[in-house]
């Protein structure tokens, strides 16, 4: 018993390490913009420059439309797998699968030819639409974890239960999903929501070659031109992180009682 608690302690400081000191590493080189001295000016000169708010303020935007457009997709299709068709869930699982393996450069090169401003739909002919496309590249883009996440949650609770016991008390399918499921399966929203949001923050092939205002692609020419700024701007990425699990761990409270209240 001692041995395997000694061997459990040692993985989780080598954990801890491995995560931690390139982090302190990246950290404390990002201080070093001033010859000699520790200073935070990498990072006044990345919060005074318009773009960093400027990209931040558009990605973050459009994570939330990618958010609310994929939740509405993913939730009532997961659902009605799990309530009425269950053989489907095979196929389902295949294809949101497919964004892992068909890689974003192809994706958005399909996109291009398809939606260019010659085409039936336009996509690319205005700054707006190119966003809407920008927009649902990255539903798909985040389909693997959204669907697995929701799927998740509505196989830990009795859906067929929840589901006609609402419809008993007379409920439509919009109050089923929205005030029976939905509460649910908020924890496991949440999950696919935030990692969605980390991918649209960071992704950077898709929004270069639509050319897009984003913060990767920002990042990226920051990275190609400068030293300490693009360090200062991955700690800032890695704080803004850890402010959305934190945001999980806040919005998803009280969630278990509501499951074991469901049973």
């Amino acid at each position: 018993m001692k041995r395997g608690r000694l061997v459990s302690w040692l993985l989780i400081v080598f954990g801890v390490l491995y995560f931690s000191v390139p982090l302190l590493g990246t950290f404390e080189f990002s201080l070093r913009l001033l010859r000699g001295v520790y200073s935070l000016a990498a990072y006044r000169i990345v919060l005074a420059d318009p773009r960093f708010g400027a990209t931040v303020a558009y990605s973050t935007a459009l994570a939330v439309a990618t958010i609310v457009v994929g939740v509405l997709l993913v939730v009532p299709t997961a659902y009605w797998i799990q309530l009425r068709l269950p053989w489907l869930r095979p196929v389902v699982e295949f294809i949101t699968l497919l964004p892992l393996v068909i890689p974003a450069i192809v994706l958005v090169f399909g996109y291009l030819r398809i939606y260019n401003s010659s085409s039936v739909l336009p996509f690319t002919g205005s700054e707006r639409t190119t966003d809407l496309l920008l927009m649902f590249s990255y539903v798909t883009l985040a389909l693997p974890y959204m669907y697995r996440a929701v799927d998740t949650g509505l196989r830990a609770i009795d859906v067929r239960t929840l589901t006609e016991a609402a419809q008993s008390l007379g409920a439509g399918w919009s109050t089923i999903l929205l005030g029976v499921i939905l509460p649910n399966v908020r924890v496991a929203v949440l999950s696919g929501a935030f990692l969605t949001f980390a991918i649209v923050i960071g992704e950077f092939t898709m929004a270069s070659l639509l050319d897009r205002p984003a913060f990767g692609p920002y990042l990226q020419n920051i990275g190609a031109n400068r030293a300490y700024e693009p360090a200062a701007l991955s700690i800032i990425s890695f704080a803004i992180t850890w402010a959305c699990m934190g945001l999980l761990q806040v919005f998803g409270r009280g969630t278990p009682a509501q499951v074991a209240g469901a049973h």
